[in-house]
């Protein structure tokens, strides 16, 4: 069974900067789209970033300019690099993995972002 864990996440003021990572582990034989979705309070899960196994990626246009997402297909891992963190992008964040052809979730982490 494969599993994404997420780390990463925590409470930083407005400007800050956080790095999200999220592993895959288990049997795993094929690794296709990674990346990161978030959910607010009383809103529907959005994407933030996805990333190709290949590198090609696309950003949401509220993290445009100050996210950056990256991954090491090696270690099987996406990483989330959030810098000028504002209110707006407090959320859980979700790791999201096409693994063995088939669609897996983190658990989720917990940013919260301080005015």
């Amino acid at each position: 069974q494969v599993q994404l864990v997420e780390s990463g996440g925590g409470l930083v003021q407005a400007g800050g900067s956080l790095r999200l990572s999220c592993a895959a582990s288990g049997k795993i034989f094929r690794v296709g789209v990674m990346g990161w979705y978030r959910q607010a309070p009383g809103k529907q899960r959005d994407l933030v970033a996805i990333i190709t196994s290949s590198g090609t990626t696309t950003y949401a246009d509220s993290v445009k300019g100050r996210f950056a997402i990256s991954r090491d297909n090696a270690k099987n891992t996406v990483y989330l690099q959030m810098n000028s963190l504002k209110p707006e992008d407090t959320a859980v964040y979700y790791c999201y993995g096409i693994i063995n052809l088939s669609q897996s979730w983190g658990q989720g982490t917990q940013v919260t972002v301080s005015s």
